[in-house]
């Protein structure tokens, strides 16, 4: 049995990800991952990324990070550095399993975002539909994602597809137990698990 810690739209926010770190530890997790955007919104981004590094936390980059490395003026802070070094895709073998992380959707999208839940968080069969349809010749087993503030961990065709939702605006982290694929979810900052986060505006305006 091997446990995976998920984080995903960390946002620059540090308290929720230690948090969430120290959640990991408890559980005796093998490894940490970041489905992307460590940047934007926050005010902590250096802070946030200290922890990344402590943990051995394997991330990889969204689209605010390529935003931030895009309109930073300072290409020698230790963010930029970070930032610029990510991955927009990582793939590996744990248990017998094949998982692939990207931060939007496969192959390597960081903007085109699966949008499985509505607002009250229950998923949407036309959406469940097209992803179905859109995996049908992805290989892995598991694909983790962020991107859209939703979170879920759903079997999408021949696909368990987990997004952790964003630490500071869902409010939690995600547990991946292998080869059960089972997933445990927990609340952060003593609030309420949001499974979806400001539905209105990521539909009107495609962006989060």
């Amino acid at each position: 049995m091997t446990k995976i810690g998920i984080l995903s739209d960390i946002h620059a926010t540090p308290a929720p990800v230690a948090e969430a770190l120290a959640i990991f530890k408890k559980q005796n997790v093998s490894l940490v991952l970041c489905a992307g955007d460590i940047a934007g919104y926050g005010s902590g981004l250096e802070e946030t990324i200290e922890l990344l590094i402590e943990n051995n936390c394997q991330s990889i980059s969204g689209n605010h990070d390529e935003w931030y490395l895009r309109d930073s003026t300072d290409a020698e802070n230790s963010a930029n550095k970070y930032l610029s070094e990510l991955p927009s895709v990582r793939e590996f073998y744990m248990e017998n399993k094949n998982i692939y992380m990207v931060h939007a959707s496969p192959p390597d999208s960081s903007l085109d975002g699966m949008k499985m839940l509505d607002e009250n968080g229950h998923i949407l069969s036309a959406e469940k539909s097209y992803w179905t349809q859109q995996l049908a010749d992805f290989k892995p087993e598991v694909l983790i994602v962020g991107h859209t503030h939703q979170v879920f961990a759903e079997n999408i065709g021949n696909t368990f597809v987990i997004n952790p939702g964003s630490t500071c605006f869902n409010h939690s982290c995600v547990i991946l137990e292998l080869p059960s694929l089972s997933v445990s979810i927990f609340p952060l900052s003593g609030k309420s698990i949001h499974k979806t986060w400001n539905w209105g505006m990521y539909y009107s305006k495609g962006k989060s």
